[in-house]
């Protein structure tokens, strides 16, 4: 791969491309800079017109310039190849680019960013901003003196800045890198606070999501000097190498042009799923059983960019592996995507008001609800294997346990 240019201060235009194969990337088209709007334009190149396909709803193939809806924002899918706040929180430290604009964001946020969207000075040959090889195993301890810093905002060694890289992740401000593990790419998460159990409550929340029948992330506890950290292999790349499109359910349903609700997730896998053996209605069950999970684990940080779609060649839908499963303990009562009738409320009784949306009967409904709350209710045992302390575990318990959900789970298990 070639090295590539610094961005000009002055630079209105970037390309994006294609990465499903990254050995032999395809140009997707022309990215601009929109100053009325504060956010990145696309126009398709003529190639990927006649080839490509339209990379979400909201981004037909016309030879148009696709403008974005929202302020601050890029069009459609192109939105999910930004850097979260962590990432953009690095870039501002390491990178200062001159200007802080969403394009200078899609470009440095770097060719390791999610999903098989890139960004490049070239329209040519692809250019990305590029870090340098990931780091390994041996290299936590000196990956969390990187973030240590970065969180401090001090200065960062110009060859320790390899070991962080800003775009991989759709949405969060944990602090995360990136490291390569047993020949895959996986996440590095940490805690702002080395002392704060944070990354190990959510391992314990992950592997008790998979107990319910929810297909997660892989995850491991990553111990260093002076706290631990949490692993997670990364879904959007394959075994052999190929990159996988994604969309966030945040681009995938304002494309589709309809409210932010875990309904509308399902109905969007219903209408756009993929069809061999009906895989489609096994995860539109799925996904009732991730918000039962969710309400009753207290995690009410659910929001749209925490659930991800994979796009199959055929332009079908899958629901990826769950991640960032772990309770927010707000004790908030109302979760961050629309539940049911009830707006965003936590309750049961709100979450299975739109129980048809999900292909379910009112008695599936029922038993899929009540299989989640009995591994619920198990919670502190399995945390408790898992590493928590006591005091980890009372303090969760002040949340998990309390009456409001304590008597959902109950109720269910009557």
């Amino acid at each position: 791969m070639s090295a590539p240019k610094p961005l000009s201060p002055a630079a209105n235009t970037l390309y994006l491309w294609y990465l499903g194969n990254p050995q032999a990337p395809l140009l997707i088209g022309e990215l601009n800079l929109v100053m009325s709007a504060r956010g990145v334009s696309l126009r398709y190149d003529a190639d990927w017109l006649h080839q490509g396909f339209a990379l979400s709803e909201d981004l037909p193939l016309i030879d148009i310039e696709h403008f974005p809806r929202e302020k601050d924002t890029a069009v459609g899918a192109v939105d999910d190849a930004r850097p979260d706040r962590w990432g953009e929180k690095v870039i501002r430290l390491l990178d200062r680019p001159p200007r802080l604009s969403v394009l200078e964001y899609l470009y440095y946020a770097g060719d390791d960013r999610f999903g098989a969207l890139g960004v490049s000075t070239s329209a040519q040959v692809y250019l990305p901003r590029t870090v340098g090889p990931l780091p390994q195993l041996a290299d936590v301890e000196a990956v969390h003196e990187v973030v240590r810093k970065v969180l401090a905002g001090e200065p960062v060694e110009q060859r320790y800045q390899r070991l962080i890289a800003p775009g991989v992740t759709m949405g969060g401000a944990r602090p995360k890198a990136l490291m390569q593990l047993e020949g895959a790419e996986w996440v590095l998460k940490f805690a702002e606070e080395d002392s704060s159990p944070e990354p190990l409550i959510e391992h314990a929340a992950m592997t008790l999501a998979a107990k319910a029948g929810i297909s997660v992330a892989q995850t491991r506890p990553i111990q260093f000097g002076t706290g631990v950290a949490i692993a997670i292999k990364r879904f959007d790349r394959a075994s052999d190498g190929t990159r996988l499109h994604a969309l966030s359910a945040n681009v995938a349903l304002k494309a589709a042009g309809v409210e932010l609700s875990y309904s509308n997730l399902a109905l969007l896998l219903r209408r756009k799923g993929v069809t061999e053996n009906q895989l489609y209605r096994h995860q539109m069950h799925e996904l009732f059983r991730r918000m039962i999970f969710n309400i009753l684990i207290d995690n009410t940080d659910d929001h749209e960019k925490n659930h991800v779609l994979l796009v199959t060649e055929s332009q079908h839908y899958v629901l990826a592996p769950a991640f960032d499963v772990l309770p927010t303990s707000h004790s908030l009562g109302y979760q961050a995507m629309v539940v049911g009738a009830q707006g965003a409320e936590s309750s049961i009784d709100n979450a299975v008001s739109m129980a048809k949306d999900y292909w379910l009967s009112p008695q599936d409904v029922i038993d899929e609800a009540r299989a989640v709350a009995r591994v619920v209710h198990t919670w502190r045992k399995h945390f408790t294997a898992a590493g928590l302390s006591a005091a980890a575990l009372d303090e969760l318990s002040m949340h998990l346990d309390r009456p409001y959900l304590l008597e959902q789970r109950q109720t269910l298990l009557r």
